[in-house]
């Protein structure tokens, strides 16, 4: 099977089939270009898809994903990212293994193939003219043979002719051998130009097109094998990344059997635990027998079962609001102390130890810049050593400020830590598990869900509802005689009273105190017969009269 023996004659439609090669090559060139264009813009989408769904840094966010159900979600997103990657090595290969390769191709293709068939159009060109070359000594032949005979007529007829002089007849005579040979002449030239035609076409239909032809196909075979390996290539490519691929889904796979259920749920408890105990059982109270009770704010525990049956009670209210009620949303107090104590120890301690941190790391620096000032001293002329000493007493002022800073934060962890043990007991007292008429004195240190700006958390709003209800049921009875005083009290420290309820009072102030500590963390004191309120019973040192706490 031979282009040059079989499709001898055939000699445009192989230039247009040859051609036809070419752009079929072209196309698959731009076929796999714009497959990488998509495998690249696939795995630019992953990325940005991956990175939207990254935890943004120094937010709420980054702590969701201590639960091991986010932290499976966030191995997800990195393994995407992988996976995004494998599809731009997939685009890479592609191009320089493919696309690059085949565009050099093309150009030698082209350029093979335009040396062929201008070879083969040389050829015919060469033949054409011999053809020329032959039909024109052919048409000489029949010409002078035509001139031949009428040459030998003329004679004849003259011959033949009585009133012709015999030099006429001669000079016709002549004239005829003259066209004769001339006849002769160009057979001779016909016959010889003939044979070198039939010589020049049997070498181009034998030898010059068959080779040309031959080498055509050859150029074509090679094209067509070009792209059979260049799509192996491009399947190759693709299965390459298959294990690296399959290992990012094994990879996700494995983030999600690492989710633990019962670990989230755990740290659910440790976010949230507020550290109180659960309130105890309401007492019932006969209001069927005449009882002698005395009304205050601190009448919550044994006003919450009339709280929770809905009782509405009319009355003047003087802006007495039990102090425990957030009415304000203001900043969060440095130590935390609007937060349960549970969530208070924890963020305290999250705070020394990022104050120890930054300790360490002022301390790195200054051993580093002490290193770099004896190195100074002992080669002058690396710098000044002088120059590092304003850097060394900055340096150890931020040290020193920061080491004072975690120390009042340590003071407060200690505090908070010493009275975890004991939230039990304050829980049930706050609860209203016992009457509060019959509560004897409790410690100054039950202060654990009181912050000691006198603010609470609405997280506990059912509580808050309730100690409403019971504050609007004792502004019932505001009007009545004050309370007498039992005892005085001295500021241990100055306390801003931003809330309704609360009394600002200042380090070193002594007042009366008018009601003692009840277990919820808050004494009620009074300056004067119009400025009364509640200030933290940790703030004041108490000093109650014999007689008032006999009766």
């Amino acid at each position: 099977m031979s282009w040059g023996t079989e499709l001898w004659d055939q000699f445009d439609n192989l230039e247009k089939h040859t051609q036809w090669g070419i752009d079929i090559l072209e196309k698959y060139i731009k076929f796999v270009k714009e497959r990488t264009e998509i495998e690249l813009n696939y795995a630019k989408q992953l990325r940005n898809l991956s990175k939207k769904y990254q935890p943004k840094k120094n937010s709420k966010e980054e702590e969701e994903y201590k639960y091991t159900s986010c932290k499976a979600f966030l191995s997800t997103l990195n393994e995407m990212n992988d996976y995004a990657g494998q599809h731009e090595v997939i685009s890479e290969n592609m191009t320089s293994q493919i696309t690059v390769e085949l565009a050099r191709y093309v150009q030698e293709l082209k350029q093979e193939r335009k040396s062929h068939f201008l070879e083969g159009r040389k050829a015919q060109q060469h033949i054409e003219t011999c053809w020329k070359q032959l039909e024109t000594s052919k048409r000489r032949f029949e010409r002078d043979c035509k001139e031949a005979d009428r040459a030998q007529q003329y004679f004849e007829k003259m011959d033949a002719d009585i009133n012709v002089t015999k030099a006429d007849v001669e000079k016709a005579r002549q004239q005829a051998q003259i066209r004769h040979q001339m006849a002769e002449d160009s057979k001779a030239d016909y016959s010889s130009i003939l044979q070198k035609f039939n010589r020049e076409q049997h070498e181009y239909y034998r030898t010059h097109i068959p080779n040309i032809f031959q080498k055509i196909q050859e150029m074509e075979e090679r094209r067509i094998l070009r792209i059979g390996e260049s799509m192996k290539t491009y399947a190759e490519v693709d299965r390459q990344v298959i294990p690296i691929i399959g290992k990012c889904l094994d990879g996700i796979v494995k983030a999600a059997d690492s989710i633990d259920q019962k670990n989230d749920s755990q740290l659910v408890i440790e976010a949230y635990k507020s550290g109180f105990e659960p309130p105890g059982d309401i007492d019932f109270e006969d209001y069927t027998q005449p009882m002698k009770r005395t009304l205050s704010e601190n009448s919550l525990s044994n006003s919450r079962g009339e709280g929770k049956s809905e009782v509405k009670f009319g009355g003047k209210s003087k802006g007495k609001l039990w102090p425990f009620i957030k009415k304000n949303k203001g900043a969060t107090p440095e130590d935390f102390s609007n937060l349960p104590p549970e969530q208070r120890r924890k963020k305290l301690q999250q705070k020394v130890d990022e104050l120890n941190k930054e300790i360490q790391k002022e301390m790195d620096q200054r051993d580093a810049i002490t290193k770099m000032k004896d190195v100074y001293l002992k080669n002058p002329q690396m710098g000044d050593p002088a120059s590092l000493d304003h850097k060394l007493v900055e340096v150890g002022q931020n040290i020193e400020k920061l080491r004072l800073e975690a120390q009042k934060f340590e003071s407060w962890l200690a505090e908070v830590e010493g009275r975890l043990p004991a939230r039990s007991e304050q829980a049930r007292r706050q609860s209203g598990m016992y009457d509060a008429q019959n509560t004897p004195p409790v410690n100054n240190c039950a202060q654990d869900r009181e912050s000691p700006d006198g603010s609470y958390t609405e997280e506990q709003s059912q509580e808050s509802e309730v100690k409403v209800l019971a504050t609007d049921f004792d502004d019932e009875f505001d009007d009545e005689e004050p309370l007498p005083a039992i005892g005085t009290c001295r500021a241990l420290y100055t306390f801003e009273g931003q809330n309704e309820g609360t009394i600002s009072v200042a380090e070193g102030e002594t007042l009366y105190v008018i009601e003692e500590d009840k277990g919820d963390g808050w004494t009620r004191i009074r300056r004067n017969e119009d400025e009364e309120g509640y200030v933290p019973t940790s703030y004041v040192e108490v000093y109650l009269d014999k007689n008032a706490k006999d009766s």
